[in-house]
This record gives structure tokens, C-alpha cells and sequence, in this order.
């Protein structure tokens, strides 16, 4: 049976809970996680610079462009994997625009781990999908990023994790909720397992299909728990902002 503790509550944006983090303690191990309203919050994802089109790569960087527009960065994570140059290794679509097409073929390391998946936010809903049923369904996604393997699909653990695995990492991802309303995005403050880690979203977060994003350079930016993680520079990056 699954013992986790809730550590602490911190919400973003006052009154109206753009976003709620919490620390919790799940089987010894600690996590935050990160509980978007994706009915009514600005969820969007950010590459490159609109104006010199070099990779913004960090936090401040996004802070930074948001700010330029008037805006206000709630919250941001690093979103999925990325190739030397910080491009997406997968499909990614920013603002209705795709850069990479959908990848369906199995590959090496973890994004070829199959089922891998599609992280789609559209007209206030988000939604994780397996990328087969993806490119079968063609959802309409004004941002959508891919990575791997799934962790969660519809319900289950994804069929190739060990539980007593010992490839142990620092792990992040998003689950998202059956009606799309609530996005989870949970980092893993030490190294678990993926089967921890996927447990974590079906049994606690009880998202019924989650999406794994990176490990070891997993980062999360979330001003409430006066956090903003530096290191690598990171590829796709997803943010809540406010106006």
C-alpha cells in the first residue's frame, strides 16, 4: 500500500490558484508536484528566441521574453528531450507552428522506449497522448511537445518497467486528468525508478495517462516555493504565465 505524506502547500498567483505545488513524500522518496487548471490557465511552451532564434535554454531567458511581452511567468519545467544543439528530439508545435514532425519508430535511450508520447495543450484542455493514438486521432494542439516512454497509459504502468530496477534518476514528467481540465507536472527531488516514479502519477496524481520528459537535467522553476533551478541549458521548456 502506497504511504505519502504532504509536506507543504504553496500556491502561485494569490486567489485565483493558477498553479498549486506541493511537496510530498511518497515511499521515503520526495517530490514536487505541480497542479495546473488547464481550463483557464495560460499553459505554453517556449524553444527559441521570437527575435534572434537561438534557443532560450533557461528559465531566465523565458522569464525574461514573458516579461517583454507584459506578461508574468508562473511556473516552467523543462519539457522534453533535446539534441545537442537543444532542438526537440521529437515532434514539437509552439504557438500552431510545427518545428518536428511526429515520430512513430522505435529508437535508442529513453524516448525510443515504446509507447512513447505527445504532450498536447489545445483550447483549454491539456492532454497526454501515446503517439500512435496520436497520429491516429490528429488532436488539435497549439502546443504540443513529445518525449518518452509513456508512464502511465489509460491506467497502467507502461509494460516494460522493473520494479526493482536500479537505474535510479532524478526524473520529471506531466500526467493529465481523464477530461483534460487538470495538468500534473511532477519532479522527483531524489533518484527513483521509473516504476516509482509512474506509480507516483496513477496512484497518487491518479492521472490516467502521464508522460515521462527527462532525467538528470530535470529542472523546475516555481517562485511560491522560491525555486528556480539552474545547470544545463535545456531545450523545450513549458511555463504557465499570467497576464
Amino acid at each position: 500500500m502506497w504511504r505519502w505524506v504532504l509536506l507543504a502547500v504553496a500556491v502561485l498567483a494569490g486567489p485565483a490558484k493558477a498553479v498549486e505545488c506541493q511537496k510530498i513524500s511518497v515511499e521515503g522518496s520526495r517530490y514536487t508536484a505541480c497542479k495546473v487548471d488547464a481550463g483557464h490557465e495560460t499553459l505554453r511552451l517556449f524553444l527559441n528566441d521570437p527575435m534572434t532564434g537561438a534557443p532560450l535554454g533557461s528559465f531566465s531567458s523565458v522569464e525574461r521574453q514573458v516579461r517583454g511581452e507584459g506578461g508574468k511567468l508562473l511556473f516552467a519545467m523543462n519539457a522534453g528531450m533535446y539534441h545537442q544543439d537543444r532542438s526537440p528530439v521529437g515532434h514539437y508545435v509552439e504557438a500552431g507552428r510545427e518545428a518536428k514532425g511526429l515520430i512513430t519508430r522505435e529508437g535508442p535511450g529513453n524516448f525510443g522506449l515504446l509507447p512513447n508520447g505527445v504532450f498536447c495543450i489545445g483550447e483549454g484542455r491539456a492532454d497526454v497522448f501515446e503517439t500512435r493514438r496520436f497520429e491516429r486521432d490528429g488532436p488539435a494542439c497549439t502546443h504540443a511537445t513529445q518525449s518518452g516512454p509513456m508512464l502511465v497509459i489509460d491506467g497502467q504502468l507502461h509494460p516494460r518497467f522493473l520494479k526493482n530496477s536500479d537505474s535510479l534518476h532524478v526524473r520529471n514528467g506531466v500526467g493529465t486528468s481523464a477530461d483534460g481540465r487538470t495538468a500534473w507536472f511532477l519532479i522527483s527531488e531524489d533518484k527513483v525508478n521509473f516504476h516509482s516514479f509512474a506509480r507516483v502519477f496513477r496512484d497518487v496524481l491518479k492521472t490516467p495517462q502521464a508522460l515521462y520528459f527527462d532525467g538528470s537535467i530535470s529542472r523546475l522553476y516555481a517562485p511560491a516555493l522560491d525555486r528556480h533551478d539552474g545547470g544545463f541549458p535545456m531545450g523545450p521548456i513549458v511555463g504557465v504565465v499570467a497576464p
